[in-house]
């Protein structure tokens, strides 16, 4: 049995955050592996300067390459259409049935999740870990969902700060600026070879 964190974005583009994110929700809460799912289409917004689902699912590769502990899945840009977390953790289940899942999300999605498609069963196929960077109260919010759903698994995690945004690496993209430090080295060669972002 693998304990396997599940976490989803945009990923529009993945930068070090999102790594340092996954890496400390891994050592936290002692995860074999992290696995980044970029989304396909996002439910409520739309994507600026989106290079298409496959180009994203393309920087999430470059950006794990060669980690032990970090993967991609393309679970969801292969189904296609607007994603929801109650059917990537069912087809998750199926093809992986002795995984142990967490469901790693950031503390402004947790915010909403009490809106989110099915709720309960999410609860019962999968612990939800609130991720939040250090001085916000995500152990509040767990405890606060894990209070309205009793019997549900809700942790918090502590993520390393770091302002990286991936509007800001967009923004620096557009207008010419390097972002080196700020994405994993081979993110940026892909942005580049492809112009993505311009």
């Amino acid at each position: 049995m693998s304990k396997v964190g599940l976490f989803g974005g945009s990923f529009n583009p993945p930068h070090l955050g999102h790594l340092i994110c996954a890496q400390d929700a891994a050592e936290q809460l002692e995860l074999d592996r992290v696995v980044l799912i970029p989304l396909h289409t996002p439910t409520h917004r739309g994507l600026p300067a989106d290079p298409g689902p496959q180009a994203r699912l393309a920087l999430c590769q470059a950006a794990v390459d060669g980690s032990h502990r970090l993967s991609v899945s393309a679970i969801e840009v292969e189904r296609g259409g607007i994603s929801y977390s109650i059917d990537t953790l069912l087809s998750w289940r199926e093809a992986n049935p002795d995984d142990e899942l967490t469901l790693i999300v950031g503390h402004d999605v947790a915010a909403e999740f009490p809106s989110w498609r099915e709720l309960a069963e999410v609860l019962e196929l999968a612990r939800l870990a609130v991720v939040s960077r250090e001085g916000e109260s995500e152990l509040l919010l767990a405890e606060e969902l894990s209070a309205g759903f009793p019997g549900s698994d809700v942790v918090g995690v502590t993520m390393t700060r770091v302002d990286i945004s991936s509007s800001l690496v967009r923004e620096r993209v557009a207008n010419g600026r390097s972002i080196e430090y700020l994405v994993p080295e081979p993110v940026a060669s892909l942005i580049e070879a492809e112009r993505w972002y311009r």
